[in-house]
């Protein structure tokens, strides 16, 4: 991962209600029906959501049916976690040591 992609994640991240959602997948696949009771939106207000989390990577989505399940990517979840680990430790990738 590289600053450029840290900050557009961050940038989708720095939403309240997107934050839930993550939080919501955490424990596991929902389905949009079940996001959505726990918030006071529309379902096209929850559709623009889940679309910039899809857009960034940080979710993925499959049909079950006539429900759409919606997945966290532990992945690049693992990733980001590390990025932030090295941003704000001391890394031989700091910035501080590449030469210009």
């Amino acid at each position: 991962m590289d600053y450029e992609g840290f900050a557009k994640i961050l940038k989708v991240m720095s939403d309240k209600s997107r934050l839930e959602i993550i939080d919501m997948l955490s424990c596991g696949e929902l389905c949009a029906c079940d996001i959505l009771e726990h918030f006071d939106f529309s379902q096209p207000t929850l559709s623009h959501h889940m679309k910039q989390l899809k857009d960034c990577g940080l979710i993925s989505s499959y049909k079950d049916g006539t429900k759409v399940m919606y997945v966290l990517n532990d992945v690049l979840c693992k990733e980001i976690m590390a990025f932030q680990s090295e941003l704000f430790n001391a890394s031989e990738r700091c910035i501080c040591h590449l030469s210009k």
